[in-house]
């Protein structure tokens, strides 16, 4: 199972300048290792939520200068994007990886989705203290549950409710020095531990019992 095996060559993908160059590295070293991501963990959701997972790996096609700071795989039960569903990520920064489940902004439901949050805090503030709280995808700066504690966590939800832009993500991120020292089977085994701890919040997100 060495195709979870990250490098430093996967992290040092987003140091690279010009954007053909970045692609092209991207392509090479880490999108193979979420397509393999995306078959396992697609069924991994489709067997625990009960409705088909689809997996979606980025392309930054849209981009035509500025090279992609980040890259990702994420899951929903729509085969056609994620975006403006709850949905799950796997994905790389130059500083660390994560593993999430969240809204972002492009949903139109995140103010029903936010209430349900609020109403069922306790689901957040009960994961590890180390898990982390985004309130941006498109940054690669998030905080602490411990940093955040119940008013932190319940400023991020009220913003997703009632800011155009507001987002929430939790989850994981893992300093990309540590990331390199896990095997493919323990990152394996880390990535399902954390996505199973965070299925009553995409539940929450989706509405589902």
């Amino acid at each position: 199972m060495t195709q979870y095996k990250w490098t430093n060559e996967d992290f040092a993908v987003f140091t690279i300048d010009g954007l053909e160059q970045r692609m092209e590295a991207l392509t090479t070293h880490v999108r193979p290792k979420f397509y393999a991501l995306g078959d396992a963990f697609s069924q991994f959701f489709s067997t625990h939520l009960g409705d088909e997972f689809f997996a979606h790996v980025a392309k930054h096609a849209r981009r035509t200068v500025n090279p992609p700071k980040d890259s990702w795989v994420a899951f929903a039960p729509y085969k056609r994007g994620y975006k403006s569903l709850p949905h799950f990520q796997i994905g790389l920064w130059e500083s660390h990886l994560f593993m999430m489940v969240g809204v972002i902004y492009e949903s139109p439901n995140k103010q029903q989705m936010a209430e349900r949050l609020l109403q069922n805090m306790q689901q957040i503030t009960a994961l590890p203290a180390h898990y982390m709280l985004s309130g941006d995808h498109m940054s690669p700066a998030a905080i602490s549950l411990a940093d955040a504690g119940t008013a932190g966590t319940e400023k991020l939800l009220t913003r997703l409710r009632d800011v155009k832009k507001g987002e929430f993500l939790v989850g994981v991120h893992i300093p990309a020095e540590e990331a390199v020292q896990l095997s493919s089977d323990e990152f394996y085994q880390l990535t399902e531990e954390t996505f199973t701890k965070l299925l009553p919040i995409y539940k929450t997100l989706a509405n589902i019992s």
